[in-house]
């Protein structure tokens, strides 16, 4: 079963987590320095927030699969209808391990399928401050745009 997934830049990660935990009337399940995570039930989302991107708003949007078959899939359906897509294996994004494909729609918005196949203990599996100042989550490869004429 697909998790929708959402992930945005805040400016203030406290203010930020105060505020989507009422929302969500759920605690965070996740909390770093730099990032935190609901994995919400009702609805079925991610929502992650970090304090990475340059701006503020929304980083990208995509889909929690819970297997490899579930991805295949999810990325078969961008290639049957001739849209981009990039793969990533074993990437170290935020604070997990996955294996993931990004693509981006008409209005450039990156949208990102993963499976999860493990949690890492640094953001972005960074050994030195100069690789964890990265930011979340954008492909290694630059997606290229276009479809939909």
């Amino acid at each position: 079963m697909k998790r929708f997934h959402v992930h945005l830049s805040v400016a203030d990660l406290d203010d930020s987590i105060r505020f989507y935990t009422a929302l969500f009337a759920a605690e965070p399940t996740v909390i770093k320095d730099d990032y935190a995570k609901w994995m919400l039930d009702d609805p079925r989302v991610n929502f992650a927030i970090s304090q990475r991107a340059a701006q503020t708003g929304l980083d990208h949007l995509g889909f929690q699969v819970e297997s490899e078959t579930e991805l295949a899939d999810l990325n078969a359906r961008l290639a049957a209808a001739d849209l981009p897509s990039v793969e990533e294996s074993g990437a170290a994004c935020c604070y997990a391990r996955s294996n993931k494909y990004w693509s981006v729609d008409p209005q450039g918005v990156a949208w990102e399928g993963f499976h999860s196949l493990s949690d890492i203990p640094t953001f972005n599996d960074a050994d030195t401050a100069e690789e964890s100042a990265a930011a979340c989550c954008a492909p290694k490869t630059p997606v290229q745009q276009g479809c939909c004429s």
